[in-house]
């Protein structure tokens, strides 16, 4: 009974401390980054999302704004922050910076699928 409590305490536990919020997923493309929506100014380089509008929320900064996200596709994992907002995006896409696109996919294919989520 002892090590039952003990098991079931530290499966509570661990799902306590899991770093995902819930689940996502949807279609990636790229942009050129610059000035985002969140009020800062970002490179190429660096490994950011647009949200879509659906989710970014309204407000400035809005509410999604510097949140970290966990992107997995095609076998691979990535983190990013959220920057910038993306109106031709729909509820669970995300447009990336080149580099972070690069991460999984060529810029000539343009697009893929993807899931991610929110990180604690």
């Amino acid at each position: 009974m002892f090590f039952s409590t003990i098991f079931v305490a530290s499966v509570a536990a661990l799902a306590a401390a899991s770093p995902v919020k819930r689940g996502f997923g949807g279609r990636a493309t790229f942009y050129a980054t610059g000035l985002g929506a969140c009020g800062e100014t970002n490179v190429d380089s660096d490994h950011i999302v647009a949200l879509n509008t659906p989710q970014f929320g309204s407000g400035y900064p809005g509410p999604e704004c510097f949140k970290q996200i966990q992107i997995s596709a095609n076998g691979k994992t990535a983190t990013a922050t959220i920057m910038d907002q993306c109106p031709g995006c729909g509820y669970g896409d995300l447009d990336m910076s080149p580099s972070l696109f690069n991460q999984f996919a060529s810029p000539d294919d343009g697009v893929f699928q993807m899931t991610w989520d929110y990180v604690n």
